[in-house]
């Protein structure tokens, strides 16, 4: 058995499906379901599924209207290795609309909700220096793409 995670949009499943499978490594667009006939969201011959992975996770895309938006309720959150990766992944999912919140939080163009993090953050988070952990706590706080020198410099003291 497979968990599935389906992501309503309004009308821009496709389009956001192909973003997303452009950024991140082991994914693709698959297949697709058309109206067959006319229905409470969709009118007969209009997308209504795209079917595509990221990072080898299956995703349904669904052109739902726009009844249900997105919220920060449901977020997915990117492990990255190091601040490149974190740099690259930041730019990609704020590029063209999305928009940076706090803590390593974004929502991408979609209003979709990402933390865009790295576990090196814990070393510092909750390292064994309780004094510096709640200087990169503090730290942390106050950025809103993540830093991993400057936690680990508060983490420091430095």
């Amino acid at each position: 058995m497979e968990l599935t995670t389906c992501l309503w949009f309004d009308g821009r499943a496709r389009e956001a499906a192909n973003f997303y499978t452009s950024i991140f490594p082991d994914s693709s667009v698959s297949d697709n379901w058309i109206a067959p006939t006319d229905t409470p969201g969709n009118q007969q011959g209009e997308e209504i599924v795209v079917n595509f992975k990221i990072f080898g996770h299956n995703f349904i895309g669904l052109n739902g209207g726009p009844q249900f938006p997105h919220s920060e309720a449901i977020s997915f959150q990117i492990p990255c290795k190091d601040q490149a990766e974190i740099d690259k992944f930041w730019d990609l999912l704020i590029a063209d609309g999305g928009q940076e919140s706090q803590c390593g939080w974004l929502k991408d163009k979609f209003g979709i909700s990402w933390q865009v993090t790295s576990p090196e953050m814990m070393n510092y988070l909750d390292g064994p220096d309780a004094e510096g952990s709640q200087r990169a706590t503090q730290a942390m706080l106050g950025m809103k793409k993540i830093v991993l020198a400057d936690m680990k410099q508060a983490y420091k003291g430095v």
